[in-house]
């Protein structure tokens, strides 16, 4: 039989992708390759290089529990010192070894006959591997809303993930469409250059306090020499976050407080009563993403911006034409309209046993996984931050580490198994998780009408855990050998059934 190159391939060298590398290697896993399409690492933290770019989770929880960094600036840390804590992880692991740049994964074929993926890149190299951890992250497909008019305007576009630095805003006329978490960053960095600001609203957000907060040099210090005082603090933080996921997963006291807390900001910063209308959600909190800022509404309230509701049919050679017929002129059109998470578009091509490709089936019948990670038909293929990971009160660094968590242990299984045996999910267990999962998700705020980037096409959730992120760590913990059929390469069943 034809041993696999490598036994583990990870493809993307973001959070997730850097995380499983260096587990591996804390665990005395050394036959692994990390393929990444850029010349760097980062993911979306390499990519979106906007105005006001940071995280909107605290960094000390925002960072690997295996890898702390005790020197974060500030609470919330800025995108270049996020993007400098991965490439610190990439030398303080030895990882770039492993690492093989410019090289996008364009198919994976898994050869029944070996028990192992065939991997093919852009450039036609092939690698074969035993396992292959799908990494590549929700938030790497720009979505930019399909209007007529595109090709006779005049003036710049870009999408904020692929921020055009060339453009100076500076007395420019600006729109900015969309309203999401990076719009609410982006808007107040640009309110103060743009001689005119329009922001596009299509759905109010419901925006929470920052209260952002430097680290002086004397609480780094107290973080480096005293370790276990940081980790008090990381987990203090993932405690209060996850009090606070109460309130979408049925808590309705908890509901009505965090309503009321937005609703405060909003008033304290907002005087103008028709403006204050204009950016009051109309929807039950939590059914989006909830945002956190502290100079968003104090920017729309700025003289030079004006926060537009009317939907845009088209654009002009000029600017931006909305449905009752005002065309605004700008000179510069900002998409910060988000990224296609729900349907899974790639150009990554994944074919499993029998021939089945995995996202032509998904956008079948959405996109789903075991645990959000293995998928029936498709062996010793694991995903990391797949189908119903998402969340919208804590740190998906946290999820990461669990489902790194179950790699490790489902890596031990297949050892035991042999060494031509691959591990297949049985198809009963991965629908009777998912029918249960959608069933959780009743009686939660994501199922109480709003439209939103958690859902797709077909108006399934396929992006959101419906509990708390401690929920999902016990189930991770381990693999259950029952859950799975162990195959010895061309298809005789080994045992479990």
């Amino acid at each position: 039989m034809h041993k696999p190159d490598v036994d583990v391939a990870i493809i993307g060298a973001g959070f997730a992708g850097l995380g499983a590398a260096i587990r591996l290697l804390q665990t005395g896993q050394h036959s692994f390759v990390v393929f990444e399409r850029a010349d760097e690492v980062g993911g979306t933290w390499r990519e979106n290089t906007y105005p006001g770019c940071a995280c909107d989770v605290p960094s000390h929880l925002y960072s690997f529990s295996f890898a702390p960094n005790p020197h974060w600036s500030q609470k919330y840390s800025p995108q270049p010192e996020i993007l400098g804590y991965l490439k610190n992880c990439v030398e303080r692991y030895n990882l770039r070894p492993h690492i093989r740049y410019n090289t996008e994964i364009i198919r994976t074929e898994f050869l029944e006959d070996q028990a192992c993926w065939r991997i093919t890149d852009r450039a036609g190299n092939v690698l074969t591997a035993r396992v292959v951890v799908g990494a590549t992250g929700p938030l790497n497909r720009p979505s930019v809303p399909k209007l007529k008019g595109f090709d006779v305007f005049t003036g710049k576009t870009f999408h904020s993930a692929n921020w055009d630095h060339s453009v100076d805003l500076r007395g420019k006329r600006v729109a900015v469409v969309g309203t999401g978490a990076s719009a609410i960053q982006i808007v107040p960095e640009v309110a103060k250059l743009a001689s005119q600001l329009y922001v596009f609203q299509r759905t109010a957000p419901y925006v929470t306090p920052r209260m952002n907060s430097s680290y002086s040099s004397t609480w780094q210090g107290i973080y480096k020499r005293f370790p276990g005082f940081q980790k008090a603090h990381r987990e203090f933080i993932y405690g209060v976050n996850e009090l606070f996921g109460l309130a979408f997963t049925g808590n309705n006291t908890l509901n009505k407080l965090a309503t009321y807390q937005s609703r405060k900001h909003l008033e304290a910063a907002i005087s103008d009563p028709e403006l204050r209308q204009k950016a009051t959600p109309n929807y039950k909190i939590g059914c989006k993403r909830i945002l956190v800022s502290d100079d968003y509404y104090p920017a729309l309230a700025r003289p030079n911006v004006d926060l537009v509701t009317d939907r845009i049919t088209e654009l002009s050679p000029t600017g931006i034409v909305t449905n009752e017929g005002t065309e605004r002129p700008v000179d510069v059109i900002i998409f910060s309209t988000g990224f296609v998470v729900a349907d899974i578009i790639c150009d990554l091509q994944i074919t499993g046993l029998n021939g089945h490709n995995l996202f032509e089936q998904w956008l079948k019948t959405g996109a789903e996984a075991y645990k959000g990670i293995t998928t029936a038909g498709y062996p010793n293929l694991l995903f990391l931050l797949g189908p119903n990971t998402g969340l919208g009160h804590n740190s998906v660094v946290h999820m990461i580490e669990s489902q790194v968590n179950y790699l490790i242990d489902y890596l031990r299984l297949l050892k035991e198994s042999g060494e031509g045996a691959y591990l297949d999910v049985k198809p009963d267990v991965q629908q009777a998780y998912n029918d249960d999962l959608q069933k959780r998700l009743v009686g939660t705020v994501w199922s109480s009408g709003c439209q939103s980037w958690y859902m797709n096409g077909a108006g399934r959730n396929t992006t959101i855990w419906p509990a708390l992120n401690s929920d999902y760590r016990k189930i991770t913990r381990r693999v259950d050998a029952q859950d799975y059929i162990i195959r010895q390469r061309v298809g005789e069943v080994s045992s479990v059934e």
